[in-house]
């Protein structure tokens, strides 16, 4: 370890910072998140979990104190709003929604990452930074000189890590801008939801969702886009652009929180700059349809986790560290295509509106349904691994194996052989990848070699095959 007494600095802890800082940790890492906010925000951008964040979950025993404070929602009607049911037979084993606020994640998150012996500072901002062949130093407004191996920004839109890097975020400005909050309306119920029906069938970025305690989460579209998106709305924005969009502003008062979004896409020129990396919002950012910003910057942290332990541990083969970017940022552009696709069918415009009736017929075909789905949910992410068996570079699902389930093998981040054939080995790679041999009537292939996060690095029969696998993701044996 040499004289590095941090081997990881993350910044920023949100779900993406804390998600990371917990698998780094899971492999002996010593990982310290600074977090520019004294206290935890009370912005609740996302509310939920789509299948394949649910199943990263499960991957790590996690899903449980998850369910237990989120609510399930049957699939479908994600696509730019549009209201159609999930295809029959999703490739999961999580086939809904897990509704739960951003605020309860991060806790959630949080308290795993510190169970797991994170680190977390809070009102620490990072204000410089340097980076030499050995490792990373930054400066914090408390005047620290803090020293790491590797330093991962997830430091959100406004990433000062990118800034200091250099690293550009081009992209689309917003064009249209969205306020939300959480306040108190006096209006009653019955009210809410008969304007809400007869507004919503043309306007989608607006509605008001019960919280409880006469408490609502408001949606309304604003009026332009504001210089600076840092300053939150006022309380008389909301009211104005309610009244504006709905005829009424329901007697909103007393918010609890208020803030604003635009539909701008912005995507790193890269997500790595020598011994530091970009992850979450400071990598891509996109307009919120679909819900899935938080869930991609928890799938970037599974992908980046494992591979920045292996090359900190010294295991780490040639060029794993590349993988992350390869593997990333093409998912990160789908992302920013379908959001901005998006967006397109929720204008109010003639042809807009033409293209989204016709979407709306293309969806009855299962194919179109399915793929536009998986799309939102997460789950047909296939990483290009290389020529080989069709399941190489996907993930696999929580299938059933004789007396256990597949994830229940996952929780301690290792590589996996599944071997259903009982004549492989991971001879000279047991201390990082655990050797089960069992059979499951879901999996049609004789074995499957799994990478840390789940996704498939080979499968087959072939011994060679497995000795040529085994090295390029696990390093020497």
């Amino acid at each position: 370890m040499g004289d590095f007494v941090i081997d990881v600095i993350v910044v920023g802890a949100g779900p993406t910072g804390l998600m990371l800082a917990a698998e780094l940790r899971l492999q002996g890492v010593r990982v310290l998140v600074l977090e520019r906010d004294a206290e935890p925000s009370p912005v609740v951008r996302s509310l939920g979990l789509h299948a394949r964040s649910i199943e990263i979950m499960d991957q790590r025993g996690l899903l449980e104190r998850f369910l237990e404070h989120g609510t399930r929602h049957p699939l479908g009607g994600f696509f730019a709003g549009i209201p159609k049911p999930a295809p029959d037979r999703m490739d999961t084993a999580h086939g809904y929604v897990l509704g739960i606020p951003q605020t309860l994640t991060e806790q959630l998150l949080s308290a795993h990452a510190l169970e797991v012996g994170a680190e977390i500072r809070r009102g620490c901002e990072v204000v410089a930074l340097s980076q030499d062949a050995d490792g990373v130093t930054v400066e914090t407004t408390a005047g620290e000189r803090l020293r790491a191996r590797y330093l991962v920004g997830a430091d959100g839109g406004r990433s000062t890590v990118r800034r200091l890097l250099g690293i550009g975020f081009p992209g689309e400005p917003a064009k249209v801008e969205t306020l939300l909050g959480e306040m108190r309306l006096t209006a009653d119920w019955e009210e809410i939801v008969a304007v809400m029906t007869e507004v919503r069938r043309t306007q989608l970025r607006f509605g008001a969702m019960p919280l409880g305690d006469g408490v609502y989460r408001v949606v309304v579209p604003a009026d332009g886009v504001a210089e600076d998106r840092a300053v939150p709305p006022t309380l008389d924005d909301v009211r104005r652009q309610l009244v504006a969009t709905a005829g009424t502003d329901f007697g909103a008062h007393s918010p609890r929180w208020l803030s604003r979004f635009g539909d701008g896409t912005r995507l790193a020129d890269t997500f790595r700059s020598g011994r530091a990396f970009l992850a979450g919002d400071a990598a891509h950012t996109h307009p919120p349809a679909g819900g899935q910003g938080l869930n991609l910057g928890v799938q970037d942290a599974f992908n980046l986790g494992w591979k920045l332990a292996a090359a900190v541990r010294g295991r780490a083969p040639a060029g794993l560290l590349d993988t992350y970017e390869a593997e990333r940022r093409p998912v990160a552009a789908d992302v920013l295509d379908n959001t901005r696709a998006q967006m397109e069918l929720m204008s109010l415009e003639p042809g807009a509106q033409a293209v989204r009736r016709l979407v709306t017929e293309l969806m009855d075909i299962d194919g179109v349904s399915r793929l536009l789905t998986e799309k939102i949910i997460g789950t047909a992410v296939r990483y290009d691994l290389g020529a080989g068996h069709p399941l190489v570079g996907t993930r696999l699902k929580d299938i059933g194996l004789k007396e256990r389930r597949l994830y229940s093998l996952l929780h301690e981040g290792r590589g996996l052989l599944l071997d259903q054939t009982g004549g492989l080995s991971v001879a000279g790679w047991a201390d990082r990848v655990d050797h089960v041999v069992d059979v499951s009537e879901e999996l049609d292939v004789p074995a499957v070699l799994l990478r840390p996060d789940g996704h498939v690095a080979w499968a087959g029969d072939d011994r060679q095959a497995l000795l040529a696998a085994l090295p390029r993701w696990f390093g020497s044996a």
